[in-house]
């Protein structure tokens, strides 16, 4: 069994053009905090994203990150880290819910592709966390999304429930604890990224993203 699940994983790597030389997780998230400050200072530099760098991808991707993040149009994750193509590996749904396929994928970009560090992004004003604050009536499948997001509205409730916060003040500290449970669900997903985080291989950390301002707070 073991044979065959090298096997697959070599022939995954030939596929995708991995690479062993890749930076530590801790020298990736420092990649990102640069380029956040160069995008909030107006100062991006916009990388690898000319023809060249086209060509050069399409022979393989090594990135450096994966970022779990909202789908939410206003949060383009290359354009908010100031990074090109090819280097974050990106997965993304309403409120970064995560489910099998996400796990999935997630797997992948750590076994096959060498990404060391991920990212749980979340971000300002998100409107599937409102959501779950608000348990308003919802059609089809977006039940689904507010579900997995009641146990950090529940959490957040528990630790704040003798602090007077406005709405929009009990909103953010929804959006930090769903971006903090969602970072220990990785670190304990088993059999891999669990593995890997016991190892010290893999850093797994969360952040918000402001819509405001442009500045991700990172949890660490």
């Amino acid at each position: 069994m073991k044979r065959n699940l090298y096997l697959v994983l070599a022939l995954l790597v030939s596929c995708f053009g991995f690479s062993q030389d890749k930076i530590s997780p801790q020298q990736a998230l420092v990649k990102l905090k640069e380029g956040n400050q160069r995008f909030i200072s107006g100062k991006s530099l916009k990388p690898r994203q000319d023809f060249n760098r086209i060509k050069e991808v399409s022979k393989g991707q090594n990135p450096f990150a994966t970022i779990i993040g909202c789908s939410d149009s206003r949060v383009p994750n290359e354009i908010i880290f100031d990074q090109g193509l090819g280097d974050l590996f990106i997965v993304r749904t309403a409120g970064q819910v995560s489910s099998y396929a996400s796990w999935g994928s997630i797997e992948f970009a750590e076994e096959v592709l060498g990404t060391k560090l991920i990212v749980v992004l979340g971000h300002s004003k998100c409107g599937a966390v409102n959501a779950a604050v608000k348990v308003p009536e919802v059609p089809g499948h977006i039940v689904t999304l507010i579900n997995a997001i009641k146990p950090a509205v529940e959490k957040c409730k528990e630790k704040h429930h003798n602090h007077n916060h406005s709405d929009d003040e009990f909103l953010d500290a929804a959006i930090k604890e769903n971006v903090l449970m969602q970072v220990e669900q990785l670190k304990n997903l088993e059999p891999v990224l669990a593995k890997r985080v016991r190892e010290g291989s893999l850093l797994i950390v969360g952040g918000v993203y402001d819509l405001e301002t442009g500045l991700v707070t990172f949890f660490e």
